[in-house]
């Protein structure tokens, strides 16, 4: 027997069923199901997600061929069960061609309703319901969305209105009639006779008069949506396969344009904004589905509280609300208990909130798809905790319910929806940090300081962002790059900060000396307000309004609840004090990563820290560590205290010190006078630190063999802070970090020098400190001997950044040249700096955790890169038996949500 592409349903029956998403796609399983629990659904045939495949492999007439005794077969169940015939002129049977993907995908793809009708039908159906105005605003709309998705009339480029539009408005304007249902029955034969001519003129095809070839140019040309440039786009940012291809559903038409005793709407069993329990949705009398959902006609209430919420907010009052916009429970009240009491059935069957379109026919209620709702992370949160305290879903349910990235909208600052709407986009970059950020335009970072200090709200612009704009950084209220991706410099630190920051706008020119930037040829100037929503890429001109986004009792609940099942712990990365409290606020069980190199930063550490680098001998290298001792300490010694109780892992100094020294006149004048040199002087030893590829240069571990004494200083710096913290009565829980080994007498060099200085630290406290030494397995070499290293290592951190540079050979400052390419020529699915590459790196990862373990059974690894709040990274660390994953605070709840799931899905 051959492969069943046609699946039938109506009248009670149905061939498929609930669990068959991954053939009929979601609305075509849905429309099986709701006939078999007794929901009223027009009868007809679904065409499995396979066939889209197909048809992109074989082409348009051979799919027909394949498909044609199936559907003939299909339309004629859909007959008997009608009562009717496709295409009889007499007792025509119209039919609605919809698309159906797996997972939802509203709006993305093609819809045509009304299909089957031609100049013959229609006169036929006029003779049957005696309602030509109906039958010709049937009609005209048939001709207008076939013309536009089969025929592919549409405008010619994005200012220009729809053509369709245009020649409705000059039909309406000649008779000066604003709505298009008061629109007379000549006038509407009028605009289908235009609409043929102006298809013919523009597309240069006849539209077809035979239903039959009607039906199959609809078919196919849903098939065809699945490529089109918003679904792809929808696709992308979904992360939904393109394989997965759509269903197609035709189902006999039912009509909410034939009266004021039809309607048409779209419904929710919760509020998909706030999760509020209130069923809720709107309708529009005498109209079809397509008028709701395009907002060309205001759409009135479904409940009466809906409705009195809405006049409230729009100004209106209750005597003029109920007089002109009543709510369907007062208008139709009948029809509304039948509505109400399906809504509730379907989210009692489906145990989740449901998404529904109905359409009234002469006062018969039919339903035309149930899903579960797309809804906003407060949302998510707020339904599942209420469901779990309904009994609808279990506590394991609950936590899967939630995904863990749309947590990311419950912790940053959002934009006032309504003013989103009024807001002007001037350009488009990656969404690198989520939040919404609103201030004036800075380009340096010192301005940015000086201009907060003053008290304003500044967004900082750059090209791109170094480590020296780090200041910078934290002042601002957003970053805007013209460059880097989503894991660039001013990426990964805006997100430890919990900062907005658009990354790699493509589309603005920033000019430094001018103080401006160019974006779509308008110049914006410093002190120019601007916007950014992280959470989009999008960037606004002017200011939109914020608000601070505040966490439930159903969040905290959430997070409760992910304790209860979790095995892997989530740490933090965090420098500050203030960072390492808010993740800890968050739920963090300690730092993973504290790294060293942001703290020197600022003004006077800056200064010593240069001297240190510039300095020529070891004596005058230990003068300038000196200096540096006291502030290091009070560094490490603030956020010891904050995560007091709580390991905290210290990363010894990594980047390469070119970074550090100054590369301007100004900078380099001060070193000089600060070390009684020339400037000359200052400048030759500038220019010896210059590196061809600095990443694999001399950093890491190779500065603290090279220079000894800044591993010495930087032991002294975190073992004094612990000592003091002991004798106060805290519990200070130190780990020195050794990083970027990749040969074991490299971590066996520098352990030495952490214990000799450890000894003279513990003398003159006269207390001693529990700490452990680790190191950080960032190169390939590292993790193929990580059973030598573990015989000297007490824990592995793995670095995920640096080790998928060097296992993949991708600069992660210079990949973003190539990488649209390859994820567009599907070479990569997936950024590898965002999402961990469980192929190549995680098996580098999964083999040194278990050479470790061989070696030290008690080997406590962990993972410290930013793949450490990435949920499915998050779950392959659960998976090889990690211990904890680290990530920066904000994404600590995301990265704890993600290991529940890891443990309830075992």
């Amino acid at each position: 027997m051959s492969e069943k592409r046609v699946y039938t349903f109506g009248n009670g029956k149905a061939e498929g069923n609930a669990k068959m998403r991954e053939e009929l796609g979601g609305k075509g399983a849905n429309l099986a199901e709701m006939n078999l629990i007794g929901v009223p659904v027009p009868p007809g045939f679904t065409i499995t997600t396979s066939c889209c495949n197909e048809y992109y492999e074989v082409g348009q007439e051979k799919i027909k061929e394949i498909l044609q005794d199936e559907v003939n077969a299909a339309v004629k169940h859909t007959e008997e069960l009608m009562n009717s015939k496709f295409g009889d002129v007499k007792n025509p049977l119209l039919v609605s061609v919809r698309s159906g993907a797996r997972a939802s995908m509203p709006g993305m793809m093609d819809t045509i309703l009304n299909l089957g009708l031609n100049d013959e039908v229609a006169e036929g159906l006029v003779a049957k319901t005696n309602n030509p105005h109906f039958v010709y605003d049937s009609y005209r709309r048939f001709v207008q969305m076939y013309g536009d998705v089969v025929l592919e009339m549409k405008p010619v480029n994005k200012e220009d209105i729809d053509p369709f539009e245009e020649i409705i408005e000059s039909v309406k304007a000649e008779r000066g009639v604003k709505l298009d249902k008061d629109l007379s029955v000549e006038e509407l034969k009028k605009l289908v006779s235009l609409f043929k001519t102006a298809i013919k003129e523009r597309t240069g095809k006849d539209f077809p008069n035979d239903p039959i070839e009607q039906l199959w140019g609809a078919i196919c040309a849903v098939f065809r949506s699945w490529m089109n440039e918003r679904a792809i786009l929808y696709r992308k940012m979904e992360g939904i396969p393109d394989e997965w291809g759509t269903a197609v559903s035709v189902m006999a038409m039912v009509f909410g344009n034939m009266g004021d005793t039809s309607a048409t709407g779209v419904c929710f069993s919760r509020d998909a904004g706030n999760g509020e329990n209130l069923f809720n949705g709107e309708y529009l009398v005498n109209a079809q589905g397509e008028d709701v959902v395009a907002g060309i006609r205001t759409p009135q209430q479904i409940t009466k509280i809906g409705s009195q919420r809405w006049a409230e907010r729009a100004g209106i009052s209750e005597e003029e609300r109920a007089a002109k916009y009543p709510s369907m429970e007062e208008a139709m009240p009948e029809i509304y208990a039948q509505l109400n009491d399906l809504q509730d059935k379907l989210e009692k069957h489906y145990h989740d909130m449901q998404d529904m379109e109905f359409t009234v026919q002469e006062g018969k209620l039919w339903f035309l798809q149930t899903r579960n709702g797309k809804r906003t992370g407060t949302a998510m949160v707020k339904i599942a905790i209420d469901l779990l305290h309904e009994g609808m879903i279990d506590e394991k349910t609950a936590i899967l319910r939630c995904e863990p990235q749309k947590l990311d909208e419950l912790l940053h600052p959002v934009f006032d929806k309504l003013a989103l709407q009024k807001a002007k986009v001037i350009t488009q970059g990656l969404p690198a940090s989520p939040g919404a950020a609103c201030g004036q335009i800075v380009f340096h970072a010192d301005d940015a300081q000086a201009w907060h200090a003053d008290g304003h709200k500044v967004i900082m612009v750059r090209i791109e962002t170094s480590p020296e704009d780090l200041a910078g950084m934290a002042s601002a209220e957003g970053i805007l790059t013209a460059r880097g991706g989503m894991t660039s410099h001013a990426a990964v630190v805006a997100r430890g900060m919990g900062k907005c920051c658009v990354s790699g706008a493509g589309g603005i020119n920033v000019d430094y000396k001018a103080k401006t930037v160019e974006i779509d040829g308008v110049v914006y100037k410093e002190g120019d307000y601007i916007s950014l929503n992280g959470t989009t890429g999008q960037v606004y001109a002017g200011e939109v309004p914020t608000k601070a986004a505040e966490l439930s009792g159903d969040f905290k609940e959430l997070m409760d609840l992910c304790d209860k099942y979790t095995k892997l712990q989530v740490r933090t990365n965090a420098d500050t004090p203030h960072d390492a409290q808010v993740a800890r606020d968050f739920g963090a069980k300690g730092i993973g990563l504290t790294r060293t190199e942001h703290m020197f930063f600022e003004d006077k550490k800056i200064v010593a820290m240069r001297e240190m680098i510039l300095s020529e001998t070891v004596e005058g290298r230990e003068k300038a560590l000196a200096k540096l001792l006291p502030y290091q300490k009070a560094d490490f010694k603030g956020i010891l205290e904050a995560m007091d109780g709580c390991p905290v892992n210290i990363r010894l100094l990594d980047p390469p010190l070119h970074e550090f020294v100054p590369h301007d006149l100004a900078g380099q004048q001060i070193m000089a006078d600060e070390m009684g040199v020339d400037i000359a002087t200052i400048q030759r030893r500038v220019a010896s630190l210059a590196e061809n590829n600095p990443m694999l240069g001399h950093r890491g571990c190779r500065l603290g063999i090279t220079f000894p004494e800044i591993t010495a200083m930087q032991t002294r710096a975190i073992l004094s802070a612990a000592c003091e913290l002991k004798k106060e009565g805290k519990d200070p829980k130190p780990e020195i970090m050794v990083p970027l080994i990749g040969i074991l007498y490299e971590l066996k060099q520098q352990k030495e020098i952490i214990q000799k200085t450890a000894k003279e630290v513990f003398a003159e406290y006269g207390v001693e400190i529990e700490f452990e030494i680790g190191t950080m397995i960032e190169i390939p070499r590292a993790a193929l001997t990580a059973d030598r290293i573990a015989t000297e290592a007490e824990y592995f951190s793995f670095g995920t950044n640096d080790l998928t540079q060097m296992t993949f050979g991708y600069s992660r400052d210079d990949i973003a040249s190539f990488l649209p390419v390859y994820l567009d020529k599907k070479i990569l699915k997936v950024d590898p700096f965002q999402v961990l590459d469980q192929k190549g790196v995680g098996q580098l990862i999964k083999m040194a955790v278990e050479k470790g373990r061989g070696v030290r059974p008690s080997l406590r690894c962990g993972i410290c890169g930013e793949h450490g709040g990435e949920p499915s990274s998050v779950k392959f660390c659960a998976k090889i038996g990690m211990n904890y994953a680290s990530c920066s605070p904000f994404r600590v709840p995301i990265a704890r949500l993600a290991a529940a799931q890891a443990a309830v899905e075992e």
